[in-house]
């Protein structure tokens, strides 16, 4: 993931900052509580796609 390219991107929920998570290949967002997928080097900024984070996943 480009990091220019994360610095531009926001949650489409809360309009908070990302984190990018490269294990998991995921765009974190903390105030969402949601983790958004990144499929091929693209980012899926849906709600309906994004999966929701535990406590412990946000604790990370």
């Amino acid at each position: 993931m480009d990091s220019r390219l994360l610095e531009l991107l926001v949650c489409p929920v809360t309009k908070g900052p990302l984190r990018y998570d490269r294990e998991r290949q995921e765009l974190i967002s903390h105030s969402a509580r949601l983790a958004y997928p990144v499929r091929d080097g693209i980012p899926v900024l849906l709600e309906t796609e994004a999966r929701t984070l535990s406590d412990e996943e946000l604790q990370r």
